[in-house]
C-alpha cells in the first residue's frame, strides 16, 4: 500500500470514528427512551398502510414487517461503520458487535424500561442489519482498493 492510500485510509477510519459516536448517542436515544418511539406514529403508520392496501399493497405488507425493516435499516450502520473500523478482513467483528449490542438493548430494555417491548425479532433484525452492513462496507471497500490497483497499473 502506498503513502496516499495509507493515508485516504487513516482520513476515512477517523471520519468513521466520528460518524460511530454519533450513532451511538442517537442509537442509545432510540433504545433508551423509555417509550417506543414509534409510538406517537403507529396511527400513522396503521393508516397508510390501510391505504395502500387499498390500493393493491398486499396484505403481508404490516406494521410488524415495516418495524422489522426499521430495526434492520438501524443496525446498518453497526456493519458499515464496524468494517470502516476493524478492516474488511474482520468483517464478522461487526457482525458480533450488531448481535452483542442488540442483545444487551434489548436485556436493558426488558429489566429497566417497562414501558418497551422487547422481543428476539429485534434481535433477529438488528443483527441482519449488521450483517447487510458489513457485507456492502466490504463490497465498497473492495470496489475502491480494486480501483485504486487498476489506477496505479
Amino acid at each position: 500500500m502506498d503513502t496516499v492510500t495509507r493515508r485516504r485510509h487513516a482520513a476515512l477510519r477517523r471520519v468513521a470514528r466520528w460518524l460511530a459516536a454519533g450513532y451511538v448517542v442517537a442509537l442509545c436515544l432510540i433504545a433508551f427512551w423509555p417509550t417506543p418511539v414509534d409510538r406517537g406514529a403507529a396511527g400513522t403508520i396503521s393508516g397508510l398502510l390501510a391505504r395502500l392496501h387499498a390500493h393493491g399493497v398486499p396484505d403481508w405488507v404490516t406494521y410488524q414487517l415495516v418495524e422489522f425493516t426499521a430495526n434492520i435499516a438501524l443496525f446498518l450502520p453497526v456493519g458499515l461503520l464496524g468494517v470502516v473500523l476493524v478492516g474488511a478482513n474482520q468483517w464478522w467483528w461487526a457482525v458480533v458487535a450488531g448481535f452483542t449490542v442488540s442483545s444487551l438493548i434489548e436485556l436493558s430494555q426488558l429489566m429497566f424500561l417497562p414501558g418497551r417491548f422487547p422481543t428476539a425479532a429485534d434481535v433477529v433484525a438488528n443483527t441482519t442489519g449488521a450483517v447487510f452492513g458489513a457485507l456492502l462496507a466490504v463490497l465498497l471497500l473492495d470496489a475502491v482498493t480494486s480501483r485504486e490497483r487498476s489506477a496505479r497499473s
